[in-house]
């Protein structure tokens, strides 16, 4: 007997739904896992103080994966986070000398330059953000070494207490964390800015001629992820009480990209998950310090965290499939 359309497509559909809930929400189930998992073979694993160590090494990457996430949710990349993390805390040893506070503003200002620059150039003069922003990365780590030479320590103590200090026992690294992704939430879900970016992720034309003003949208999001990264960088350097230009941020690109993959936001545009890119770079963290605190060779958590990211990526290839 001849099986009916209906019946043949019954298995195909239910196979592409598995695929896509995973892709959504298998961030959540793989964080649980790694949890309960670290809580068996991890010693002291579930203390205050080694939760507590997690969630600091978390936050400069959740930070600058919030302002990632809103740049792929455009269908862009931004490339240049490491190096704005570098050069926001390679200024602000030019400027302590007038206070904590106008230093870390200046440089924060420098990521939010950086970012202005490359939304121009991705904007107005039609450059592809991975050229703009690859520009950027090779240019401002340049600019972060002239600027701040060799390694300079930050003994500030507004840094100090910015880098170590705690509110109700968090950390403010963390608290400034939770903050901006609270921040980055309800612009994405409660104003016309997130419509907007989603919009131009999903279709550009259509956005257009739906009235969106694209350049000035796609600006003020690589502005967003300039200012997020010199947030990082400014934590990073505050927590070591020095400015490295060379190391500072290496790589951090790549960190970024992972979590917000993993947290289900499509390379492809139009869908930005604030919640998911949390779980993202909790999870990357997680795979990360299990691998160290069990003696893993640093190349085997490399190789890991690429077999993580590729699996993910495979995953938002078959939804967009269905």
């Amino acid at each position: 007997m001849k099986a009916s359309p209906t019946t043949a497509s019954v298995p195909v559909k239910r196979s592409m739904s598995v695929r896509a809930w995973i892709a959504n929400y298998g961030v959540y189930v793989a964080l649980a896992l790694m949890v309960v998992i670290n809580a068996i073979i991890t010693p002291h694993f579930l203390t205050v103080a080694n939760l507590r160590l997690q969630l600091i090494q978390t936050a400069p990457v959740l930070i600058v994966a919030l302002g990632m996430a809103m740049v792929i949710g455009t269908k862009g990349i931004d490339l240049s986070v490491g190096s704005v993390m570098a050069l926001s805390a390679a200024i602000m040893p030019l400027y302590i000398g007038y206070g904590t506070v106008p230093a870390i503003l200046v440089g924060i200002a420098a990521g939010g330059l950086s970012g202005l620059m490359i939304g121009a150039l991705v904007s107005y003069f039609g450059i592809q953000p991975i050229v703009a922003t690859l520009a950027v990365l090779i240019g401002g780590r340049g600019l972060a070494n002239v600027i701040g030479g060799e390694i300079k320590n930050l003994s500030d103590p507004g840094l100090a207490v910015l880098g170590s200090g705690s509110l109700l026992g968090i950390p403010y690294s963390v608290l400034s964390a939770v903050i901006l992704v609270l921040v980055a939430a309800f612009l994405m879900r409660r104003t016309t800015f997130g419509i907007m970016v989603e919009a131009i992720g999903g279709n550009k034309k259509a956005a257009e001629l739906a009235g969106i003003r694209i350049k000035s949208v796609l600006v003020s999001v690589y502005v967003l992820s300039g200012l997020l990264a010199a947030c990082a960088g400014v934590l990073v350097a505050a927590r070591s009480s020095a400015s490295d230009p060379r190391t500072l941020g290496l790589l951090m690109e790549l960190s970024a990209i992972a979590a917000v993959v993993i947290g289900g936001t499509s390379l492809a545009g139009g869908k930005v998950r604030i919640l998911g890119t949390v779980g993202g770079a909790l999870l990357m963290q997680l795979i990360v310090s299990t691998l160290v605190s069990h003696n893993i060779p640093d190349s085997v958590s490399q190789m890991v965290q690429a077999i993580v990211i590729v699996v993910a990526v495979a995953l938002q290839v078959g939804r967009r499939k269905t």
